[in-house]
């Protein structure tokens, strides 16, 4: 490599990372966002391309941080400490925003925990059931991933969904699951669980106000259409 091409390399880099403490993400292609991660692992490589090649592979950003690492790796240019960036990057994203909403009241933060709901589940492969768990005012008290996998009736313990109620001495319950499908709609095997899981919870007084179905960016609200 010549002098010019690695003194070009590094001023590339630094005006990303300039460009990026002036004015966050804003005007930010999505392949220069994956640059920018991949320098964190490897601060004197040229990421650029590798970048280019992540997007083309995964087809969007959020799919590029949500995926394995070993098919990460199996791209040019991206090793095990460039993988780390990205899982780095997302995993504290994930952090602050669930952070942001516990101890607020569900109905005035809805948006901000439909803000981590998709970022944490849009790109699932795998189904995720999870719960927020509430007190007596509506606020967060906590959230927590219960089962992974397709969901059937067979699949869900409500024992052990009553035992963590429990021990967050909740007062009420929101559950949530994604359909890496993208299709929106409760399937029967849904709507079983739900009850099951509410009949459960009723037996030590807590409610379920909602069951939500994540897909991409959209969500279903089975309080929203009655079924709850």
């Amino acid at each position: 490599m010549s002098i010019e091409n690695s003194k070009s390399k590094i001023g590339h880099r630094q005006r990303l990372r300039e460009r990026f403490l002036n004015s966050g993400l804003q005007g930010f292609h999505d392949y220069e966002v994956i640059e920018l991660l991949l320098t964190l692992g490897t601060p004197r490589s040229d990421c650029k391309q590798a970048a280019k090649d992540a997007l083309k592979k995964f087809g969007s950003l959020n799919a590029v941080l949500e995926a394995d690492p070993k098919e990460l790796h199996e791209i040019d240019g991206i090793g095990p400490n460039n993988v780390f960036g990205l899982k780095l990057s997302q995993t504290v994203a994930r952090r602050y925003l669930a952070d942001r909403v516990i101890g607020q009241d569900i109905v005035t933060s809805s948006d901000e925990v439909l803000d981590y709901l998709k970022h944490n589940l849009r790109d699932k492969k795998q189904e995720i059931f999870s719960v927020i768990y509430l007190n007596g005012r509506n606020e967060i008290i906590g959230m927590e991933e219960l089962f992974h996998g397709s969901l059937t009736t067979s699949a869900v313990y409500p024992r052990e969904v009553v035992k963590k109620v429990l021990k967050q001495n909740a007062a009420a319950l929101i559950f949530v699951h994604n359909h890496p499908s993208g299709n929106l709609n409760p399937s029967e095997e849904d709507i079983k669980i739900t009850k099951k899981l509410k009949d459960a919870v009723a037996t030590i007084d807590v409610k379920v106000h909602d069951h939500l179905i994540i897909a991409g960016n959209n969500y279903y609200s089975f309080a929203d259409n009655n079924i709850i």
